[in-house]
């Protein structure tokens, strides 16, 4: 048993043994919007002697979920796409405070009128860690590969969602990357700078060549960010190290040289109990997944809460439209207004969470506010909409129709801490009006295979995207794209094709007055014309970090970037 391990587990006995423990080394970005630690205000927390921060140290950091794969282009949860991020490095930088695309690996770039073909001007002094060099044949790989996959390899084509219609990359010269896509495509600039789940982060093209089992070998991942891997144990722990001569970090960061730290130890622990314990020990220097009745207490003992709201959409329930009762629009309906927001903030979310007022959530631009419409607790409207729809109530309370039940059937994921309470939440509202919510919030995993089968065997899927671009909307519920509410011609009530052309246009404009027309008229039709969506809340990511902890930061899609965190004692 590791030392880690065992000083973990007699931290404080009157807590929960967990079965594994995970270590990793993380390295992201700058804070946030809402409450956060950004640049600008966080002096006091760079104050140490001096006030210049200390070279050296290692950083445990606590996740509640793991690493299933060392390829950060694959990797699809919280975990992975954090570990991942700062292992690679981006074409762009997007300000987590204005959704401003800035440099980064690209010094400058520019686009055609029709938005389908960008040219991008790379940095000269950019090599990967194994030393080959980052240029324009290596931008053109990476997205070859990330787009279409290596079936000979079992590479997944893991970008195609978030690049459609990607045509090639021309490579001029060796700095100089012009990348095409067969229409236009005006979030690709963001996707630019994209840190979520599956991001373009760039390898090596020798881990290019590589296969996915080939890639279960961490040392071979080679990306050319500020850490490396030293290991990678399955469900246990990911360690990075400091990657020497690294002088590349974005310029927003005003980050100089090489990472601060030495290395970071990841360690997956499960149960909110025990990270909680073992960061109160000193066992832990941080952790994610703050539980939301553990903030008070860390707060009050000293330690630092830190937290920004996910950009993207908010967690919600997409709605099946094909499927009984939720093809029903006043089922949708009633849904939306059969549950009370101010319940929820009061019992569930803390400070660190908000209550979802849109599809979107607030820093997204083009986010509009329907909390004063359809997304209002109003149980007598709500029950006079089933009423006038022919649901009546059984002796059970629970809604009848034709003789079937109003039973809407929920698949969501556990990853999150206010997943399963903020539905439960919900599920307890709307059985007073006859709907009987049922639940199966399970792990990522779970939730993946069940998803294979949302079509015919969930009424809704509970989520969010994260993505800070209103095209995060087509991305997700276009026909054409994600069709989370899987819409077709025979959708009642529901015109699939002003759908598609709707969130289509957000493709079409990169000027902002226009980009927040088509985001607003994209919203209206998702939350109040076909009420295709129930957004609960909004979610964030939340760390508690000991005080000797500083320069933790959440970029735009509010992964954390450890380029810039360093240890008051440099241990």
């Amino acid at each position: 048993m590791s030392d880690l391990r065992t000083t973990i587990e007699q931290a404080e006995p009157r807590r929960g043994r967990w079965p594994w423990i995970a270590g990793g080394v993380a390295v992201l970005l700058i804070a946030a919007s809402g409450f956060a630690l950004t640049r600008g205000d966080d002096s006091a927390d760079r104050a140490a002697g001096d006030g210049s921060p200390v070279r050296g140290g290692t950083l445990r950091f606590a996740l509640i979920d793991y690493q299933r794969s060392p390829d950060p282009q694959w990797g699809t949860n919280y975990a992975e796409s954090l570990i991942g991020d700062n292992i690679t490095d981006r074409l762009t930088w997007q300000d987590p405070d204005t959704g401003e695309i800035t440099p980064w690996l690209a010094t400058s770039w520019e686009y055609n009128k029709d938005l389908t073909e960008f040219t991008f001007h790379l940095r000269t002094d950019v090599t990967f860690s194994d030393g080959t060099p980052f240029n324009s044949a290596a931008v053109k790989a990476n997205l070859d590969q990330y787009v279409r996959g290596d079936e000979k390899l079992g590479i997944l084509p893991n970008g195609a969602t978030l690049l459609p219609g990607y045509v090639e990359t021309r490579t001029p010269d060796d700095h100089t990357a012009v990348i095409r896509f067969e229409k236009p495509l005006a979030s690709f600039l963001q996707a630019s700078s994209f840190t979520a789940n599956a991001g373009p982060g760039f390898l090596s093209l020798s881990t290019l060549k590589l296969s996915a089992k080939e890639r279960t070998d961490a040392t071979k991942v080679i990306g050319t960010g500020p850490f490396v891997y030293e290991s990678w144990k399955p469900q246990v722990s990911t360690v990075l190290v400091k990657r020497k001569g690294y002088t590349w970090s974005p310029p927003a960061l005003k980050h100089k040289g090489e990472a601060y730290l030495n290395k970071i130890v990841f360690n997956t622990i499960p149960e909110a109990s025990v990270r909680t314990g073992s960061l109160e020990s000193g066992a832990l220097d941080a952790t994610l997944d703050v539980g939301t009745t553990d903030e008070k207490a860390l707060s009050g003992q000293g330690f630092k809460i830190i937290h920004r709201a996910v950009s993207g959409t908010a967690i919600l329930f997409n709605f099946n439209s094909q499927l009984f009762p939720t093809n029903d629009i006043a089922v949708r309906r009633a849904i939306q207004l059969g549950w009370d927001r101010e319940a929820l903030k009061k019992t569930v979310l803390t400070d660190s969470y908000s209550v979802g007022t849109s599809v979107l959530e607030p820093s997204v631009q083009g986010y509009e506010d329907y909390s004063g419409s359809v997304l209002t607790y109003d149980p007598e409207k709500a029950e006079r909409l089933l009423e006038e729809a022919g649901w009546k109530k059984g002796p059970d309370g629970i809604r009848v129709k034709g003789g079937k039940k109003l039973v809407v059937k929920l698949l969501g994921i556990n990853n999150l801490v206010v997943n399963k309470p903020a539905y439960e939440s919900v599920q307890q509202d709307l059985k007073k009006i006859g709907v009987d919510l049922e639940l199966t919030v399970v792990p990522i995993p779970d939730y993946a295979a069940n998803l294979a089968k949302a079509k015919t065997g969930w009424n809704v899927t509970a989520a969010n995207r994260s993505r800070n671009d209103p095209a995060v909307l087509n991305l997700q519920y276009s026909p054409l794209l994600g069709n989370a509410s899987f819409l077709t011609e025979d959708s009642a009530g529901i015109d699939v094709n002003e759908v598609t052309k709707t969130l289509g246009k957000l493709e079409l404009t990169l000027e902002p007055a226009a980009r927040k027309r088509y985001a607003k008229a994209a919203q209206d039709l998702l939350v109040e014309k076909y009420a295709l969506v129930n957004p609960v809340y909004n979610p964030a990511q939340v760390i508690a970090q000991a005080d000797h902890v500083h320069g933790i930061i959440f970029d735009a899609q509010s992964r954390n970037h450890f380029v810039d965190t360093w240890k008051s004692d440099g241990k």
